[in-house]
């Protein structure tokens, strides 16, 4: 069994260039990611900025690129919001400017209201017995979570409650 240490320190750029370009096997990173990723792995810090700088010469590494096809993976396969995209892609040291262009672009071929409706369809085939209150205020919740917009998700529960909504905050808890 291996234990989980520090990971081998990389002595030149031709070492941490190759570990970059592994690591972009694996899965698309944004800039501020492996900024991040090749500071861990390097013994000398000043080599990382001439990785970078290589990697997007090469085109392996576009914020611009990464912002769109992260928000149209997760606005369509994984149904999420525009509202939980964007706070992950900022999480992931995105720019705003990238992100906002990328939401634009997904959600203007992307029907939100669809979204929600597959989502709600989805969790109310799971609901046991009447749907009271507290089980609606927990999907609402559920749905805010997920990042859709509170008009959106009222306007698609009185669509299935009939209009029978309890009093729903606007905006999720801080905590959640």
């Amino acid at each position: 069994m291996r234990s989980r240490s520090s990971p081998r320190k990389l002595a030149t750029e031709q070492q941490l260039y190759g570990s970059a370009l592994r690591a972009l096997m694996r899965r698309a990173h944004s800039i501020h990611e492996m900024r991040a990723y090749l500071e861990r792995r390097a013994e000398d810090k000043e080599v990382v900025s001439t990785v970078v700088a290589r990697l997007r010469e090469n085109r392996y590494l576009d914020d611009a690129r990464y912002a769109l096809e992260y928000a149209r993976n997760h606005a369509q396969s994984r149904r999420q919001g525009r509202f939980r995209i964007a706070r992950e892609l900022r999480g992931r040291g995105v720019p705003d400017r990238h992100i906002e262009a990328a939401l634009d672009s997904v959600f203007a071929e992307t029907d939100e209201a669809a979204s929600v409706g597959t989502r709600l369809k989805r969790q109310l085939s799971h609901v046991r017995g009447a749907l009271g209150q507290n089980k609606i205020a927990s999907i609402y919740r559920s749905l805010l979570r997920a990042g859709f917009s509170s008009d959106i998700i009222r306007a698609e529960l009185r669509g299935v409650t009939h209009g029978d909504l309890p009093d729903l905050p606007d905006t999720p808890d801080p905590e959640l």
